[in-house]
Parts: C-alpha cells; structure tokens; sequence
C-alpha cells in the first residue's frame, strides 16, 4: 500500500512539474532564441519580429503582430499562442503590487537584467 501511495505522489509531482515547464515568451521582450524557441517560428521568422519591434516600438495585441509581420496572419498568430507566445509584458514591479501602500509591508522589487546572449530552456514535447 505504502508502495502504491508513493508512486501516487511521484506521479502527482511529475505532472505538475511538466506542466509548470511549460513557459511563455513575451514577444516584446524575447531575443531571436527565445522566440526560436516557440514551435513554428525559425530564424527568419524571429528576425523579422525581432526588425519590426526594433524599428516600430512593441507589439499592441495580437492582431497589430499578425498586420505587422510578413506572412503571420491572425490564425498563425493564434497557433503561435498557444504554443506559448505572449504579447504584452508582465509589469515591471508585480511583487509593488502585492502590499498595499497603507498596510505597513515593505516589499521591493529588484530590476532583473536580461542578456542578449542567455539561452533561454526549451522543453520539448
């Protein structure tokens, strides 16, 4: 029993841990091997994205990505989120937001650097 309980919670574990591995990709903020990363987006496709953000600012919604970038339409755009493509940034300061400011907590927020040369982790299916 105690055998069939503990295979149980390793099973448990294991899942969870798959699905927390799976991990979004900002399109405003990913480099060209973030974005490489998504299924369906190679190099070129990443450079353009990458070109268009550059020279024109970020990326509104997922339809100014799809107007934007050459030959990514609005049901290319939807497969590509649901592989994990984001639009729009997380706020800068989401750990500020937890305390409110009469509540007497003291919580900062640390700038994090990213760097162009990181790779980023790819989990494949």
């Amino acid at each position: 029993m105690f055998k069939q309980v503990l295979s149980s919670i390793v099973a448990l574990a294991l899942s969870l841990s798959i699905g927390s591995a799976f991990a979004s990709v900002d399109v405003n903020t990913a480099n060209s091997d973030a974005l490489r990363g998504i299924k369906g987006i190679g190099p070129a496709k990443a450079k353009a994205i990458l070109d268009e953000r550059q020279a024109h600012g970020p990326f509104k919604d997922a339809a100014d990505l799809g107007t934007r970038v050459k030959g990514m339409g609005g049901k290319t755009v939807q497969r590509l989120e649901a592989e994990g493509l984001t639009i729009g940034a997380a706020p800068k300061t989401a750990a500020a937001s937890l305390a409110s400011p009469g509540s007497g907590a003291a919580v900062s927020a640390t700038q994090v650097s990213t760097s162009s040369t990181a790779k980023p982790v790819v989990v494949k299916k």
